[in-house]
């Protein structure tokens, strides 16, 4: 029998989950009519219908765990913390923003969140993490480090490379792959000879698993379970999420490389009705409720946007700080 909600968490927490995938799914469907009035420039990935990814993770981790991503990381640096109108000022490239409008969509950082960053790098985030949980080991702080990445990263080398040394070291890593499965337009079992991503750890005797990335509380459990065991052990685990995202793989992608069949099958397992579907079966809210939090979301996005708008560009100067740490 299905485990009942409150038996995991209880209504608050479920309703902040409930509440974070909304604010996620507003923000970047705000994100993609600013990218088309012009005001977000060069590359745009979107998160839509990978929202109980981000939010299930970052539940279930301490806050003072590091989080890095890649460059499809809105969402997380939100859940995470962020200030939706900050965000959405970096995006915008203003003064104003995470990075003070330098990073841009795909390089917000907030070390103040334990949020070290997304990164364009296909893998780039692997090597980091893995640095950061070695820090966190010699320095004995009980911190791990939770890496986020597509499934299209894992044919780089800075994956094996990254499980070798958190194995071969014994480091606080938790791997996490959110498998959209498409790596920009190819389907994953045209490019990896083995699908199963989670498969691959049995290389370097990193245990793994796999999980329903559009059931948050699923993904919730596996999370939990699996920082809890990199915490006790000291050492790698890796999990395969598996997601769909609703959009192209960038807002210059059609995505015609994908049946409307299939597309349709997994709007029918988006997170967030089916989510708010069990919490009002199960009495933790009522529609209204949760018509409510929709209605608090749209207002907070739409902040963000005026807040991004208002915001003045960065000083010609600002290019030259930074630069070094």
């Amino acid at each position: 029998m299905e485990s009942k909600l409150r038996a995991i968490l209880p209504d608050h927490d479920l309703l902040k989950m409930y509440e974070q995938m909304v604010l996620c799914r507003e923000f970047e469907e705000s994100c993609a009519e600013q990218y088309t009035k012009g005001h977000i420039t060069g590359f745009l990935h979107l998160y839509s219908g990978q929202e109980a990814v981000a939010v299930g993770s970052t539940r279930a981790l301490h806050k003072d765990d590091y989080i890095l991503s890649a460059y499809r990381e809105h969402a997380q640096a939100i859940v995470r913390g962020a200030e939706p109108k900050r965000v959405m000022a970096e995006l915008f490239g203003k003064a104003t923003g995470l990075c003070k409008g330098k990073g841009g969509s795909m390089h917000l950082f907030d070390p103040d969140l334990s949020f070290m960053g997304g990164y364009a790098i296909v893998g780039g985030q692997f090597p980091i993490a893995v640095g950061l949980a070695f820090a966190s080991k010699f320095r004995q702080e009980g911190r791990i480090a939770a890496c986020f990445f597509g499934d299209g990263a894992v044919n780089q080398g800075n994956f094996h490379e990254g499980l070798n040394w958190a194995r071969l070291w014994e480091l606080p890593v938790l791997f996490i792959c959110e498998n959209n499965l498409y790596g920009i337009g190819t389907e994953v079992r045209r490019s990896s000879a083995l699908a199963d991503i989670h498969k691959r750890t049995c290389g370097y005797e990193v245990p793994s698993t796999q999980v329903d990335g559009m059931d948050v509380m699923a993904v919730y459990q596996a999370i939990k379970y699996a920082a809890e065991w990199v915490r006790e052990h000291n050492s790698a685990y890796l999990v395969e999420a598996m997601t769909y995202r609703f959009r192209g793989h960038s807002m210059a992608d059609p995505g015609k490389y994908r049946s409307a069949a299939e597309l349709e099958l997994w709007k029918s397992r988006d997170p967030l009705p089916n989510f708010g579907k069990r919490l009002i079966e199960e009495e933790i809210a009522g529609q209204t409720q949760l018509d409510a939090i929709r209605k608090e979301a749209v207002a907070v996005v739409q902040e963000a946007v005026r807040f991004a708008e208002e915001s003045p560009w960065p000083e010609d100067a600002e290019v030259y700080n930074d630069i070094y740490v």
